[in-house]
């Protein structure tokens, strides 16, 4: 065993992309990340793309539901149902019949919940109007991204991902409470709450400042048996400042990223909160497990 890191303090998974998700005590990891993480997501019947956060509308409506799983998850089993709690304080489960009718009209488009993402998977991305949040690339104008397999296909390299996953870029995202607090310490009075960052791993007791940054090529071991090595840093959108449960709509989170965190990524320079990982070792993870550092020969 390497070098003490920290130790797990908080795991999430997401059962529906962009939907707040759920905070839990044990999860289990494979080759696709946290098992039941982004499990499902909803497209758009008419054009095919896959509704995210990273538009405001769209994405204020995502952050409006919250979807848990009925059952846990795990590994090579058949995926369970999800409970949606809606806006409106409503629930509709994905194996009710007028599950897709009932989030159409929610969304006030023809949608459907899936559990595949299409071959060619894009998502509508916004991107402000901020000048250092990436000086070559587009301001105040919604594009079309690809993500996923879709993505690694269309530049020519294996995928880390599973074709089908609705997963961004990477497996796993990992984030250090030492982040956190130089947000805050950077920007007092803004609330940098983890639950705006969607992170599977928060780790605790990890150094100071953007100390994850400097893991980017590093394996770490979590818990008895699984592995993860950092990719690299988690470039962040405006979904960050979106309002979702208690959390007000707050600009200045992205805006403190873009001054003080903004790092060479995916060919640009964009504001970057905690970092991507993939999974060298398949294994069950629980909060309060140890994070090291895996020695190398």
């Amino acid at each position: 065993m390497g070098e003490w890191v920290g130790a797990v303090g908080r795991l999430s998974r997401f059962p529906v992309k962009s939907m707040q998700g759920e905070q839990v005590d044990t999860v289990e990891l494979d080759q696709g990340g946290v098992v039941g993480d982004r499990a499902y997501a909803l497209v758009e019947t008419d054009t095919g793309k896959v509704l995210s956060g990273k538009t405001p509308r769209i994405g204020s409506l995502l952050l409006g539901c919250r979807a848990t799983f009925v059952g846990t998850p795990g590994a090579g089993d058949a995926m369970p149902p999800v409970q949606i709690s809606l806006p409106d304080g409503t629930t509709i489960r994905s194996d009710d019949t007028t599950v897709h009718a009932t989030l159409s009209a929610l969304f006030d488009r023809e949608v459907c919940l899936r559990r595949a993402a299409p071959d060619d998977f894009t998502i509508d991305q916004y991107h402000p109007d901020l000048g250092d949040l990436d000086p070559d690339g587009p301001r105040d104008t919604v594009t079309e991204s690809r993500l996923g397999a879709a993505l690694f296909a269309m530049v020519g390299i294996p995928s880390p991902v599973p074709s089908g996953s609705f997963l961004d870029v990477f497996p796993l995202s990992v984030m250090t409470t030492s982040t956190l607090a130089q947000l805050e310490a950077l920007q007092p009075g803004t609330r940098f709450d983890e639950s705006r960052f969607r992170m599977n791993v928060i780790v605790t007791g990890a150094g100071s400042g953007f100390v994850e940054n400097a893991w980017v090529g590093q394996t770490l071991s979590i818990g008895n048996s699984a592995r993860m090595t950092i990719t690299m840093p988690d470039p962040r959108c405006v979904m960050t400042t979106l309002a979702q449960g208690d959390l007000v709509a707050e600009p200045e989170v992205l805006r403190t990223l873009a001054r003080h965190n903004r790092l060479e990524v995916l060919g640009g320079r964009y504001p970057c909160a905690g970092v991507y990982a993939s999974v060298g070792a398949a294994g069950t993870v629980r909060t309060g497990d140890a994070v090291s550092f895996v020695e190398t020969t």
